[in-house]
Parts: structure tokens; sequence; C-alpha cells
């Protein structure tokens, strides 16, 4: 066979790789997480067994991104599912891929093993080549062995007691999609089986031989300091405790028996004296008060000119919200032989061990943090601080795990919350009805304070003898203007961001600042249509070009167009392009307006994420991100008062019941040859949009002000009055 025969032949094989030295293209750029972390055995080992172990740094947290990691690695290695094993998030053995956030584990980490694995490939059959003494296109390979007519080889076997070396170069051939076996295929989770069954999975289910439980006395207010408390009382009064810790402002009580030590807790709380802290400022009109702190005003975005001859107005406010997880944060911590080692559901287990590695001045190389799934994410909760509560608890009892479990009034009291947003929008329209102008400008809190190798942004390191006290920063970020600039074509456009520093303790919530700016810009998109006398769907699509925008519209215009809306329903559309850089989708709503009351009886979603690893995992991530916004949209929303923030449970801080779930439906689009798009985070802007845009379509009112349970209330009585 001749070289360029050769060369064609292995292409279309998917086997042609870094191991052949033929001219090709000039080498593109390593993508997703390989331009940090190259090494083949970075990203995957052979087991003695013949199975693959693959190793990413990014963590489960109910999106689905294991299974779809382990489809991608077996479906380039052409291994069986059940031949790939997936380690996640560990200091000691997966690469240093930040946090799992954004939507970006498909786009960083999935590819990066993909092309780690068809590396693997690639190096395995030149060894299969050489030690059967033939050519490269007379091997086959299928689940986990090279064979050679009559004789085969496992992966070990070809490896001989070494594992895979080198780098992952490009350009690297990956297999063919068109022979694709696990690809773009629904393949179920194996994990949904043990939640069913409530088998232990969470880290909220580690136990660990000789454990011991711990609990925190916490403050009445964020800067509370400790004055006084009386550990000998408190030894009295509940014996069986092991351990009382006090540095400085920071209290933990442990003990193996977890209910006397809730006991404690509760006793503490009524029994220690503490400073009264800076008061809150509980202001009666929260806009006015945002809007009039001090902070930094930034350009985002600036095209064309704009005059002040504005057709139409508008304000939307987004209240704070908080992560409400099913399962209160818990972390499991051993200090043993000089090494500390933690179980946490955290988002970035290496940034958290760097922030670890200050606050506790305990060197890198003996702090190891392990991911183990939690019992709801969706951004940065309360998961780092606990991790480093159970840290400083367990370097006081050498060689005894300790366990630390937050109630549900912590998690709800503590965590940080995702920011109040104020957004005011005003356009100008021509003639003709299209968008001449448009002027938006949004005020926010910072969308993350994640630990990021910063003491100061975990929570006990606050109430330490010599504390580590947040940084005052007012720069605008990406968090809080992700999503400003419309997904439109508009001549003339300028966007502003107002940072302030507000009165509550905020970070990631799931989507950022999207969720406030699209449902503001989709919101107004609608009143601009009404204004323009334009269908919501027509008004949209003449203001687009992207023609993969332009398909997922058009494509829930066309599902809709079967539907029928009873007496007293409306429905309402909105749409985004999340971070106008990954996943396009469509939402539509419907909903039943009765009096004060919204039901929601039905939710669509047209999805284009690219292409489609896992169909089931993206459906699914879908139909919560619905579920969850709604909740957000129609329900949720922090208070407080001058001390603190007082919804403190489910009944004071309610979100979506079973019985009010709506029925949900969602379309993908699958593009096999457009590279894989964030999706987790899509759906959560258009469908708060959708939903208040179909209130107006069921009642005739605007509602602009979230939640929408609360503004219907507020429209309710200003017409009463």
């Amino acid at each position: 066979m001749s070289n360029p025969t050769r060369r064609a032949f292995l292409r279309s094989m998917g086997l042609l790789t870094i191991g052949f030295s033929l001219p090709f293209s000039d080498a593109e750029d390593l993508p997703g997480s390989l331009k940090k972390t190259p090494n083949i055995n970075a990203w995957l080992e052979v087991l003695a067994s013949g199975k693959v172990r693959v190793f990413t740094g990014k963590i489960e947290l109910g999106q689905g991104i294991r299974t779809a990691i382990a489809q991608m690695a077996a479906e380039e290695l052409y291994l069986p599912m059940h031949q790939v094993e997936v380690i996640m998030a560990d200091t000691e053995r997966s690469p240093n891929e930040t946090y799992t956030a954004g939507s970006a584990s498909i786009e960083n980490s999935a590819i990066a093993v993909r092309y780690a694995a068809a590396t693997a490939r690639a190096t395995l059959l030149q060894r299969a080549a050489q030690q059967f003494e033939t050519d490269i296109e007379k091997l086959t390979l299928k689940n986990g062995f090279v064979q050679y007519r009559k004789q085969r080889k496992s992966f070990s076997e070809l490896l001989n007691g070494q594992q895979l070396s080198g780098e992952v170069k490009m350009p690297v051939s990956l297999k063919p999609k068109r022979m694709y076996e696990l690809v773009g295929k629904a393949i179920h989770r194996s994990e949904i089986e043990k939640m069913v069954k409530a088998e232990s999975w969470y880290v909220q289910d580690l136990r660990f031989p000789g454990m011991i439980h711990a609990r925190i006395s916490r403050p009445p207010s964020y800067d509370s300091r400790l004055e006084f408390l009386d550990e000998k009382a408190l030894r009295k009064q509940f014996p069986g405790l092991q351990k009382v810790v006090v540095k400085g402002s920071f209290v933990g009580i442990m003990g193996a028996d977890e209910f006397e030590v809730m006991q404690a807790q509760q006793w503490l709380k009524d029994h220690a004296r503490w400073s009264v802290g800076t008061s809150l400022p509980a202001p009666k009109d929260l806009v006015t008060y945002l809007k009039s702190l001090p902070g930094e005003t930034k350009s985002i975005t600036k095209r064309g000119t704009l005059s002040s001859n504005a057709t139409w107005k508008a304000r939307y406010i987004k209240p704070y919200l908080m992560h409400g997880s099913i399962g209160p944060s818990c972390a499991v911590a051993w200090y043993q032989d000089g090494k500390l080692q933690i179980w946490t559901h955290s988002q970035g287990v290496y940034p958290l061990r760097e922030a670890l590695h200050k606050m506790l001045d305990l060197p890198l190389e003996l702090i190891h943090v392990q991911g183990v799934a939690g019992s709801g994410c969706y951004g940065h909760n309360g998961a780092d601080d606990v991790a480093a509560e159970a840290a400083l608890l367990a370097m006081t009892v050498p060689g005894i795990p300790v366990r630390l479990q937050w109630s549900r009034e912590e998690e709800h009291a503590w965590e940080p919350y995702g920011s109040a947003m104020v957004f005011e929008v005003e356009a100008r329209l021509d003639t003709q009805g299209r968008i001449q102008e448009w002027n938006y400008e949004l005020w926010s809190d910072t969308h993350s304070t994640r630990p990021g190798g910063n003491p100061e942004n975990l929570l006990p390191a606050r109430y330490l003898e010599k504390p580590f006290l947040p940084k005052q920063n007012l720069e605008v970020n990406g968090g809080m203007v992700r999503n400003s600039e419309p997904y439109y074509a508009l001549p003339n456009l300028a966007v502003t961001a107002h940072r302030f520093s507000g009165p509550l303790r905020v970070s990631a919530l799931r989507s950022l600042g999207g969720y406030g700016n699209v449902f503001a810009i989709e919101c107004f998109m609608d009143e601009l249509a009404e204004k323009a006398r334009k269908d919501p769907f027509e008004f949209r699509l003449m203001h687009l070009e992207d023609t993969r925008a332009i398909a997922v519209v058009e494509k829930l215009r066309e599902i809709l167009s079967k539907e029928k809306n009873a007496p007293g329903e409306g429905v309402g559309i909105g749409f985004a392009r999340y971070k106008n850089t990954a996943a396009y989708c469509a939402v539509a709503a419907r909903v039943r307006v009765i009096q004060r009351s919204m039901q929601v009886i039905k939710l669509w979603a047209v999805i284009d994420a690219g292409e489609i690893i896992n169909r089931d995992g993206i459906i699914n991530q879908t139909e919560g991100g619905m579920i969850q916004s709604a909740s957000w949209t129609i329900k949720e929303q922090v208070k407080f008062d001058t001390r603190q923030p007082i919804t403190r449970d489910w009944y004071s801080y309610p979100i979506f019941r079973m019985s009010e779930i709506p029925e949900v439906a969602v379309h993908v689009i699958d593009q096999p040859n457009e590279k894989p798009l964030g999706a987790g985070e899509a759906v959560q802007g258009p469908t708060a949009a959708a939903l208040a845009n179909a209130y107006y379509q069921a009642s005739g009112g605007r509602l602009r002000e979230l939640p929408l349970l609360l503004s219907s209330y507020r429209e309710q009585s200003q017409k009463e009055n």
C-alpha cells in the first residue's frame, strides 16, 4: 500500500495520530483542558483487568458528566461502557480543571478525554503492529483487544506492565462519526439506581469506623464576634461531648452521639454571648437602596449612536435567590499521620485545597481533597465552607474522622446567595417595527466569591483569631454581565453595568447573571413586539441573523402551532444563546391565571447544544432547568431583617412542590458535525421570560418584578386601590 493510500485508510479508520509523522494540515491548538494538561496518562490508564480508568477534574453534580465522559472514552477506544471507569475530582489522581461550572464540562474535560483516548488508541495499535509484526491496517480493535488473524492481545498485555506515556499533539484523528456506537445515544446513568434505592451515594451518606459528628455554633449576624462562652457549663449539660473547639469566634463541638452534638449546638445558640454586629439595611425599597450603593460603572458594549428618543422603557427586578440544595452541605475530614484528607461536594477540589493550604498553614502536598457527589448543588453553595470547617475541627482530633453536617436552617441562612439585580432598558423602533436603538443598564453584586485559593472566601476563615476578612472588590465581572448583550442584530446598542456591594453574602448560582439578564431582555422583546404590532416569534426572527438561532425559534413555533389554549390560559416565549457562545435555547410556557394564582401547565424547550453526547443527559438537564427556573421565577426570594436572612426553612422560602411541577417537553436539535456546547444553564433565562410573557397573554398584566407570585399580588393590590 502506498503512503498516500495508507494515509487515507488510516484517517478513515480514525487511527492516524501523533504516532505518524506524515504531513497533514498545520497543527491545531489542543482543545479544552489539554492545553494545560497534555499528558496522556493524566487522563487515562489501562488496568491489569483490561479495563480503562479515565480521570477528570470535573465532579458529578447531577448533570451526567460521568456517563458522558465514559461514552466518549469508550467510543474512541472501541470499548463497551462497562469497561470504562471514571475517577472524578481528586487532587491526588485527577487533572486540575479548577471548577465544574459554566456548563463547560463537555467542552473542556470530555473533549480532552476524547482526544487523549484517540491518542491512546493509536499508541496501542502501534504497539500491536510491532508485536504482531504486521501493518496497522490489518489489525482489528474490539472490546479491549487488538486482534491479528487468530492472535489477540488485551490492552494490558500490549503494555506489559507499563503505562501509556507521552503527550497529545495535534492533529489527532478521531473515530469517524459515522462509526459511532455510543456517542449521541441515550445511555442511562448507572448511579440513578443507587439514588432511587437510597443506597450510599452522596457525601451525606459517608460513614467511617470511629467517626465522630460535629456542629458549629453560629453568630447571630455576619460580623458578630464571640464575647463569652461557658465551656464548663456546656460540658456539664452535655457530658458526652468529645471536644469543644474555640478559635477566636469560630466555635465547633464534636462527639460520638450526633443528636447530643445537635442539642449542644442549640444550647450554645441560647447561652453563648455575641456582639451585635453591623445592622443590615432591610430597606422598604430594595431597588432604590441597591442603586444608591457606591460601586464601579463600566461600559460593556457600545455600537452605533444612541439618541434620547426612546419608544419604550421598562425596569425589571430580580431578588436574592438561594441554591436551596435539597441535601444541606456536608463534609468529612480526617487528619492522620500529618496529612489531611477531605471528602467534599465542592465544585473545585483544587481551588479549595489551595485556600485550605493558606488558611491552615499546611503544605499543599499534605492536603488531599476528594470530590463526592452532593444532594443538590446548582452553583457555589455551602460545600466549600463546610469542608473548611470540618478541616479545622479534624486537625484538633488527629486520627479521628470528623463528619460535619449543616442543618436546613444553616444552609438557608449561611450559603452565598445569587445576587439581586436591577435592569433598566429603553429602545426605539423604526417605522417598520425594527429596533433601531437599544440602551440597557444593569445593577448587580458579584456572581462569584468561590474560594479560588483565597481563604477569605471561606466562611470559617472570617472568624479565626487572625481572621481572613473579605476584600472589598467593586470590579465589574463577567458573571454579572453574562447575556447582557442581546443575541440580536441591533444597529445602535449600549450596555452599561453598575457593580455594587450589597448587604448579603453572594456567589455563583446556576447561570449567574444570565438568568436575570435574559429575563429582562426577553420580556422587553415581547413588549416591543406588541408595540410594533408584531407576533412575538416574527419580531424575534426579524432581528436574528444566526441560522442556528433562527432554527430553534422556528422549531418552537412549529411545535406550538399544534397546541390550543383553553380560556384563562396564555402562552409566552423566550430565547437566548447561553453566554452568547454556548447552547441555543427557545422556551415556551403555558400558564393559567385565576385571580392572583398562576399555574404553570406546560413548558416546552428546543435546544441546540451542538454535537450530542448523551441524549438522555441533555434532555434531563433541560427539563430540570425549566422546572427549577419556574420555581425561582414564580415563588423564590431571600428575605432579611436588620440582623440576618430570615428565610430559613421551606415555609419561608417555598420552592415548587411535586404537585406544582408542570408537564415538560424537550426537543433536541442534533448537530453532529458541530462542537458540543455547554447546555446545563441554557434554559433558565428563557424560561423566566416565557413565564412572565405567558402571564401577560393570559391576564393582560405585565409583571416585571420577580418572583412573579409576589409581583402579581402587588399588581392586584394596585388594581384594588
